[in-house]
């Protein structure tokens, strides 16, 4: 039996989505301006699994050293509704990890929106590493 999620924002009841469609991705040797770009541009892709863009005020004290947000694969938006190549600053370092096929996904759209300087992956038997080294367009 397939459980529901309520989405604390809305209130509303969602079901629950397939776990092996979720791709985690980890941005490290960037700031916040960079972090919120990259994610924002993945939020108009592909339906967050979360709260993905970190706040737009620092806290006080230090910043991350690395931003983290998990995205669900499995449910595209229209392709209308994806941004254009986001500004960064910086070359951004990105990890995914997850299913095969959903990793293959979030690396796909990637590409669309950003220039892929190198990228490395490591399979496993039932997941996927990729190091992705993101640069503006």
């Amino acid at each position: 039996m397939q459980s529901d999620r309520t989405d604390p924002a809305s209130g509303r009841t969602a079901p629950e989505h397939p776990a092996h469609c979720d791709v985690t991705i980890q941005l490290s040797e960037c700031g916040r301006t960079d972090a919120v770009a990259v994610f924002d541009a993945l939020d108009h892709v592909f339906a967050g699994c979360e709260d993905v863009a970190p706040s737009p005020r620092p806290a006080a004290g230090r910043e991350p050293t690395v931003w983290m947000a998990t995205f669900d694969s499995s449910t595209p938006r229209p392709a209308a509704e994806e941004p254009g190549p986001p500004p960064l600053s910086t070359p951004v370092e990105a990890l995914l990890t997850g299913d095969h096929h959903a990793v293959a996904e979030v690396e796909k759209a990637m590409e669309r929106l950003f220039e892929i300087r190198s990228l490395q992956s490591v399979s496993g038997e039932h997941e996927k590493e990729s190091r992705l080294l993101l640069a503006p367009r």
